[in-house]
């Protein structure tokens, strides 16, 4: 079982969502109970409030010498043992101290015990008793129809307002019910409690007649509390999902931490740290995809490798009989004088700079293309960019004299880079405009906040935009000749590209809005200088 569990990431994950949904289903179950506890307690509280509420009301409008003959009064119609006692006598908890504060009743069974504090007294109303039975609920009537009796028509509504009826929603009717049975007629007549039943609904009403008047107070339907409060329901809910949510989160956060490093894994080889591998935590289905990347990435590096390899030794390779064969050329150009042979071996010299220059290229792309350009291993120094360019300017002005090479922007521009390679990509991108420029090729600092921009820009015949794309390809021209009049042997672009991938930077190639041609844009961010 530990090795199937082992080898499985998503049987894995079901087993623990499994689990995970067995642990809600007991908070649910739990927290049912403890809401069931509660409704009980709200339904008892509700059912007692009506009475309590009747002798506390009663209480605080009576002088304190008469009370106890009122106690002894309602103890005989509720069948309930009453007395008074101080607040601060009886030992309440904190919950419970702060519910009488409030004047809600507290309600303890086996046996019955209520209690509830006399409104603005320290005295507090204690009532036990053995069963909550119909004695209670009718002796709660009559004693209401005798208070309401004692006071004026009109004062009775506000008289029910100030009781709490709690599960007895309270009623004065003028007339009583039209569907009374001659039966119940009488037994409200001779002063009786009348008790119904509202069929559909399964709830009691009470009805009694007020004495001396010709008014009914009906009390009812009384509420059940079969269902829990929406009050209730939604916290339950929400904390179940909240719950389920936050286990789910845990579960999934170590898969999709695994599958973060494979994704920083493959960025960072992406951007040519091909060194990078992928810790391998277990034998599952993700740490297989971890084995089965870092084996792709050894046989990448290594393919590279060995290309760069053959790429350095073939061109160094070449560099021996080149210079032997401009050995040989040279020598038979002393030996001659004819000018028609002086002619052709002044052209092979020339084919031998120009196969020089592509080894040169050829090796520079192959070290460019090395890991140590995308590293920390660039040696890093302050580049003033002005003098730079006014540098590549010096070297490219005699070679072009036809052109005119100026430089926009007064402003000394730092930039922390590597100088060779920087000065590199500069000169190519020069050497492209003049090549491919009429008159004019100007380059411009741009000194912002964050980066370095350089633009090179000429008034040649510039670049089609569906060919912006693969010109930074290698061995990549717009023509297909190689022609000594178009030069180039396609690594330039290439080159300067990858110089600039390796200080995190990027070249843009797009028309130049004041000369018409093509517009080269080198953006280059700024580093923290080191300390």
């Amino acid at each position: 079982m530990r090795r199937v569990l082992g080898h499985g990431s998503f049987l894995r994950f079901y087993l623990l969502l499994g689990l995970a949904l067995c642990v809600v289903f007991f908070i649910a179950l739990g927290g049912r109970s403890f809401i069931e506890q509660i409704r009980r307690e709200d339904y008892r509280e509700q059912l007692a409030a009506l009475p309590m509420s009747l002798m506390t009301q009663q209480l605080a409008s009576s002088p304190v010498a008469e009370r106890e003959a009122m106690l002894a009064r309602f103890s005989e119609r509720l069948g309930m043992q009453l007395s008074l006692k101080r607040i601060e006598s009886v030992g309440l908890n904190y919950f419970e101290q702060a519910r009488i504060e409030r004047g809600t009743v507290l309600v303890a069974e086996e046996p019955w015990r209520l209690r509830q504090r006399i409104p603005n007294d320290e005295w507090m109303l204690e009532a036990t008793f053995a069963v909550w039975s119909e004695r209670q609920w009718q002796g709660s009537m009559i004693l209401l129809g005798e208070w309401l009796a004692s006071m004026p028509h009109e004062a009775r509504a506000d008289a029910i307002a100030l009781l709490d009826a709690g599960s007895w929603p309270l009623v004065l009717l003028s007339t009583p019910p039209s569907d009374l049975t001659p039966e119940q007629q009488f037994q409200l007549a001779q002063g009786g409690v009348l008790t119904r039943l509202v069929s559909d609904k399964l709830s009691l009403m009470l009805l009694y007649r007020v004495p001396g008047d010709n008014q009914w107070l009906q009390a009812g339907p009384t509420s059940r509390g079969d269902t829990l409060p929406v009050n209730l329901h939604l916290p339950l809910l929400v904390g179940l999902m909240v719950v389920l949510s936050l286990i789910i989160y845990l579960i999934m956060r170590s898969i999709e931490a695994r599958m973060a490093r494979l994704e920083l894994a493959a960025t960072r080889i992406a951007s040519g740290r091909l060194e990078t591998r992928v810790k391998v935590e277990s034998g599952d289905f993700l740490g297989r995809l971890g084995m089965a990347f870092n084996g792709m990435a050894n046989q990448v590096q290594s393919l590279l490798r060995g290309q760069q390899e053959m790429i350095r030794a073939v061109s160094h390779e070449l560099r021996t009989p080149v210079a032997r064969i401009r050995f040989a050329v040279q020598m038979v150009e002393d030996m001659t004088d004819q000018p028609a042979i002086r002619r052709q071996l002044q052209g092979i010299d020339a084919d031998i700079s120009e196969l020089d220059e592509l080894v040169d290229e050829i090796l520079t792309y192959a070290r460019l293309g090395g890991e140590s350009i995308n590293g920390v291993e660039l040696e890093m120094a302050l580049v003033e960019c002005r003098a730079m360019a006014e540098r590549v300017i010096d070297t490219l002005s005699p070679l072009h004299q036809s052109l005119s090479l100026t430089l926009d922007g007064s402003a000394e521009v730092e930039l922390y880079a590597e100088p060779r390679y920087l000065q590199r990509a500069l000169q190519n991108l020069v050497s492209n405009a003049c090549r491919y420029g009429k008159s004019q090729v100007v380059i411009r600092l741009w000194d912002e906040p964050h980066l370095v921009r350089i633009d090179i820009e000429d008034d040649g015949p510039g670049i089609p935009p569906e060919a912006r794309s693969d010109i930074f390809k290698p061995f990549a021209r717009l023509d297909d000749s190689r022609a000594r009049s178009s030069g180039g042997y396609g690594l330039g672009l290439s080159i300067v590209q990858k110089i600039m991938a390796g200080h995190g930077g990027s070249v843009t190639v797009d028309t130049s809005p004041t000369l018409g041609g093509a517009r080269f844009t080198l953006l280059i961010p700024r580093r923290e200088l080191p300390v």
